[in-house]
């Protein structure tokens, strides 16, 4: 992978986004000795944005929901999307940030995050959901008690930016293996969603 720095943030569950990395990223040594790969701090936000061909950037998540967006014009995101920031608008400003940088045709992705069978959620806050993103966002719990759609609430967030959504990872953080969830056991690890630019065409 052609790249220098990765990026990331303290996330505040808002919904500020960050530019990050260089567009003329200083000379390196080709790949394998001598060449070391930089973590490097963007500040607090919950949407990291670039166009930097040598950037990476990561977002963490335990039940949240990480989604990577791209476009054919080379600008990229990464994005922490918790209740809270789908609320305020995080994929929303991260989209505009990447139309300000010439994206034209954006897609997103959505990775591991809970699922409605294992969120309950508070019927405020789940009003509060359903009246900026429709009923669609209302889900159930398996015990029968109101839950939230993260996932549909992603699409429907992705829907009204115009972003056309494209397969991702369907597991549930909660109740599927190999996860960290922070809402079913407390875990303190976190997942790490990676997003950076390439020049390969896919095959096929």
């Amino acid at each position: 992978m052609p790249i220098d720095e990765v990026h990331w943030l303290q996330q505040v569950h808002g919904a500020t986004v960050v530019r990050a990395g260089s567009e003329t990223p200083a000379a390196r040594p080709a790949d394998g000795a001598g060449r070391a790969i930089t973590a490097a701090f963007a500040g607090q936000g919950d949407a990291l944005v670039s166009s930097a061909p040598a950037a990476c950037l990561a977002v963490l998540t335990a039940d949240c929901a990480p989604v990577a967006l791209g476009s054919g014009e080379g600008v990229f995101a990464a994005v922490h999307a918790g209740w809270r920031g789908l609320m305020e608008g995080v994929l929303e400003e991260a989209v505009g940030a990447m139309r300000a940088m010439g994206a034209t045709d954006v897609v997103g992705a959505l990775g591991p995050c809970i699922h409605p069978g294992c969120y309950e959620f508070g019927e405020n806050d789940l009003a509060r959901l359903v009246g900026r993103y429709g009923s669609g966002v209302r889900g159930g719990t398996a015990a029968g008690r109101p839950g939230l759609d993260l996932p549909a609430t992603v699409s429907a967030a992705l829907a009204v930016s115009g972003v056309r959504e494209i397969p991702g990872v369907g597991a549930c953080t909660a109740c599927s293996t190999g996860y960290f969830s922070h809402r079913a056991r407390g875990d303190a690890g976190r997942q790490a969603l990676l997003v950076w630019s390439s020049d390969v065409t896919p095959v096929g």
